[in-house]
């Protein structure tokens, strides 16, 4: 179990490196998301007392919570990368992860399709680009095989490359799998504590934090989109993070037969452009956008990429503009100055730095966690424990799987399963209390949506926001 360090209070690490400190713990993690939570996780499974630090009130709450929740074969990535070898070796983890855990996939797979002779012509190169990434499993299409697959499709398709091992996810369950695994393997979970300042002793640092300073031996940065900062205050200059937003529609449920699969643009020099997919929850999702900004807080939606993605939707997909939106969000991507990860160990420093990930943590999350791992073979004992507990059983947000309130066997042995409360996504009281009973429970109502789906339907919460709030109130009536 995590265990906390005495502190001795006579010692001031802001002083200088002459002075020594008590450290809390072996190792911090800074950041919450996916790619903080895997790390937790991994070295949660061993002696060492871990804490995660995140500067919000919930787990996932930052960059992790709005992607396109794809589980990426990496057939795409750059050859040769560090993204490209944990993106694949991230696909089978994840993918082995998930059935253990119940984190909801459908293997829908994916069709990149070329709307230009130019983009024709790239189609048999990425091919090739999937090989030297070790994935096989692609074939370029005609025409007449890309509408047979996507009938919806707008006019003017040429041909296509299937990449049928592509599938969508739940990003949200996944983050939560992975922090609610490092908690229930003895990770000390540290809500609302951004990190503001750093003072490194000779033995420990000690990260200054919002909700109380932390010490520890080794400090790791998974922090996303505050990577940069943190690194700078550990004495480096070497990358910056650029905020780049991603806006999205999310269709409503009627229109889900007419995307049965991933639909992919050929990537350009600008970017890979705007996707339309399925999404686990029975939705279908188009965009994201790609715009970079400065302000590291802009999560909202605008008119010009709202306006943008109609355009692209009208060409793509003609008949999604007749369904109605059930939602729009954005997302912000922690994009850096250069084509790949970066992950570092500062021995000195006892420092490791998890920078650059983007939307391909969801896949790599776990890769990286062991990539992480090996780096710091003999540097820390990583020896595994054998008295690890069984990884945890998530609750099922995907459409695709039996749900609470269509489980007769559940319902007979807890009327709570049958009494809904979110009558667009069927939320039932059942599970909005076993949220708050859960090892890591809701700060608030996007945590409650985040691990039950509630208030994500057509209505957005109009007509069961107030028994949710009330909910909120008493923790699922279990208060």
């Amino acid at each position: 179990m995590a265990h906390r360090g005495r502190r001795d209070p006579d010692l001031d690490p802001g002083l200088g490196p002459g002075h020594r400190m008590t450290a809390d713990f072996d190792v911090a993690v800074v950041g919450a998301g996916i790619v903080g939570s895997a790390i937790a996780r991994l070295l949660g499974g061993t002696s060492l007392s871990v804490a995660l630090l995140e500067a919000r009130d919930d787990v996932g709450d930052g960059t992790s919570k709005a992607n396109t929740a794809i589980l990426h074969t990496g057939f795409d990535a750059t050859p040769g990368t560090l993204e490209a070898r944990l993106v694949a070796r991230g696909y089978t983890m994840l993918g082995d992860y998930a059935a253990a855990t119940g984190i909801p996939v459908e293997r829908t797979g994916a069709l990149l399709v070329a709307w230009t002779d130019e983009q024709q012509r790239t189609l048999p190169a990425l091919r090739g680009k999937a090989e030297r990434n070790g994935y096989t499993g692609c074939q370029l299409v005609d025409a007449a095989e890309v509408y047979r697959r996507v009938p919806a499709l707008g006019p003017g398709a040429l041909g296509g490359l299937t990449v049928p091992g592509e599938s969508i996810t739940c990003t949200w369950t996944t983050n939560l799998a992975l922090a609610t695994d490092a908690v229930n393997r003895g990770v000390t979970l540290l809500r609302g504590h951004r990190v503001t300042a750093v003072a490194a002793g000779p033995d420990a640092t000690r990260l200054a934090c919002a909700g109380g300073d932390v010490t520890a031996r080794w400090v790791i940065n998974a922090a996303g989109l505050g990577a940069d900062t943190l690194d700078g205050l550990f004495g480096h200059e070497r990358f910056s993070v650029t905020p780049r937003r991603g806006e999205l529609f999310v269709f409503d449920k009627l229109a889900r037969p007419l995307v049965p699969c991933i639909v992919l643009p050929v990537p350009s020099k600008v970017g890979k452009g705007v996707l339309v997919s399925p999404t686990i929850y029975g939705n279908v999702m188009l965009g994201p956008t790609a715009e970079d900004l400065r302000d590291r807080t802009a999560t909202g939606t605008s008119e010009h990429g709202l306006a943008f993605l109609l355009e692209r939707g009208r060409e793509l997909m003609p008949r999604l503009l007749d369904e109605e939106v059930t939602a729009t969000y954005a997302g912000l991507r922690a994009a850096i100055d250069r084509d790949d990860y970066l992950i570092d160990v500062d021995a000195a420093r006892r420092y490791v730095l998890v920078g650059g990930i983007r939307s391909t943590g969801l896949t790599a999350g776990m890769a990286i966690a062991e990539h992480v791992g090996e780096l710091l073979e003999g540097l820390l004992d990583l020896t595994p424990r054998a008295d690890l507990p069984d990884p945890p059983r998530m609750p099922n947000l995907g459409e695709a799987g039996i749900r609470p309130y269509q489980d007769a066997a559940a319902i007979d042995a807890d009327p709570e399963y049958g009494r809904i409360v979110c009558f667009c996504e069927r939320v039932t009281s059942g599970e909005l209390r076993d949220a708050y009973r859960s090892p890591i429970p809701p700060a608030g109502l996007d945590g409650l949506r985040r691990r039950t789906r509630a208030m994500n339907g057509r209505c957005q919460g109009f007509y069961c926001g107030a028994q949710l709030h009330d909910l909120v109130e008493t923790r699922g009536g279990t208060a």
